[in-house]
């Protein structure tokens, strides 16, 4: 166990300056403690989910979704130690390196219901969150160890004070306020090892690592509670990233949702994200030739005309992956439109389809040209 400073110090100093208290100290565990305010990274405290000394928030310009839940995403490193930039892969992270990801929701207008709304500054406290705003859900951790990264699933109890380390994963039976029209569904928190399933990216080693923190997905502008800066100066500025090139010549994926952009680009951004983490030519999807990750040129790899290897229900009894010009007979869509297990696409993470990103997808395929051969 590794402590980076003690909290009864840090308290006495700032005491003796008349400050308010230090944020808790970080503490880097070689066991898995039970209760996660152990590790000292996020701790609901003071009526707000507050971050640890030296812990980062980040947020992502094409962020995974999870059945329309908020992510409070944050790195820590050790003292002295720096993630190497690489252009095309997620940073090199070094041992030592903890990254959270606290998955919540807005309150709904009536008790015990959650929100589906976009996130607003309103929800914040600082770099954490307001708890009277928000209901949290659960936090996972990934943990960089010399043998490599390791997966830990801690789930919120009901009075919002400590989540605890469930390996086994849990069921969170939620009512999602939609405009206004109440929606029941189970939020899954995933086992340790379903973790796998989208985090071992690579079908070979099947080892697991982080997804989201690549350059071109964290080169965007976040507003920390000091200022809003860009992401990737801030790292740089904390002493967490060596090897950057300034934010304005590093690549930048499109942003989803900013209807400003390109179409193409935006859905292209969200099959990267959301699926090309088994859908590359190394992934666990390698064996159906379809290649969804952003560097993928070929059109047969992105699906328009392909076949399906092997698809069963979820062909829904269409012929191909994409059908240029053709949404609605297209494998892709339907699969993606689906909350059946055996058929949706994603197959992991999510119970509710993602309507937004189902239409972003939808008109991509109806605005491409060409036919298929009969």
């Amino acid at each position: 166990m590794i402590r980076a400073l003690s909290a009864g110090v840090c308290a006495l100093v700032l005491a003796a300056c008349g400050g308010e208290s230090p944020p808790q100290t970080v503490t880097l565990h070689d066991d898995n403690p039970v209760n996660l305010s152990d590790w000292g990274l996020v701790t609901a405290a003071n009526g707000a989910l507050e971050l640890g000394e030296g812990v980062t928030p980040y947020d992502l310009n094409t962020p995974l979704f999870t059945d329309y839940a908020h992510k409070l995403r944050t790195v820590w490193m050790p003292e002295g130690a720096s993630a190497q930039y690489r252009e095309g892969d997620v940073l090199d992270f070094p041992v030592g390196t903890v990254i959270t990801k606290t998955f919540y929701y807005p309150r709904g207008t009536a008790p015990g219901r959650v929100a589906k709304a976009p996130e607003t500054a309103s929800e914040r406290a600082g770099n954490g969150l307001k708890l009277d705003q928000v209901r949290l859900i659960e936090t996972r951790l990934l943990i960089r160890d010399e043998g490599g990264w390791r997966a830990l699933p801690y789930v919120w109890n009901a009075e919002q004070s400590e989540a605890t380390l469930q390996r086994g994963g849990a069921v969170k039976r939620l009512t999602l306020e939609d405009e206004g029209q109440p929606r029941d569904f189970a939020y899954i928190v995933p086992d340790a090892n379903q973790c796998k399933g989208c985090h071992a990216t690579n079908n070979t080693t099947r080892e697991i690592r982080p997804i989201g923190p690549k350059p071109r997905n964290l080169n965007k502008t976040y507003a920390y509670a000091e200022g809003a800066q860009n992401q990737i100066a801030k790292l740089v500025e904390a002493g967490y990233l060596v090897g950057a090139p300034a934010a304005e010549t590093a690549p930048a994926l499109a942003v989803w949702d900013d209807e400003s952009a390109p179409v193409t680009a935006r859905a292209r951004a969200y099959l990267d994200v959301n699926c090309a983490h088994c859908h590359n030519p190394a992934g666990p999807a390698d064996t159906s030739g379809l290649h969804l990750n952003v560097e993928a040129e070929e059109d047969a790899h992105l699906g328009v005309c392909k076949p399906p290897i092997a698809a069963g229900r979820g062909s829904g009894g269409h012929t191909y992956g994409v059908t240029p010009g053709a949404p609605d007979e297209s494998i892709l869509l339907f699969r993606m439109r689906s909350d059946a297990p055996d058929i949706m696409m994603p197959e992991l993470g999510r119970s509710l389809v993602h309507e937004e990103g189902a239409a972003l997808v939808e008109a991509w395929i109806a605005g491409m040209d060409g036919a298929c051969r009969s």
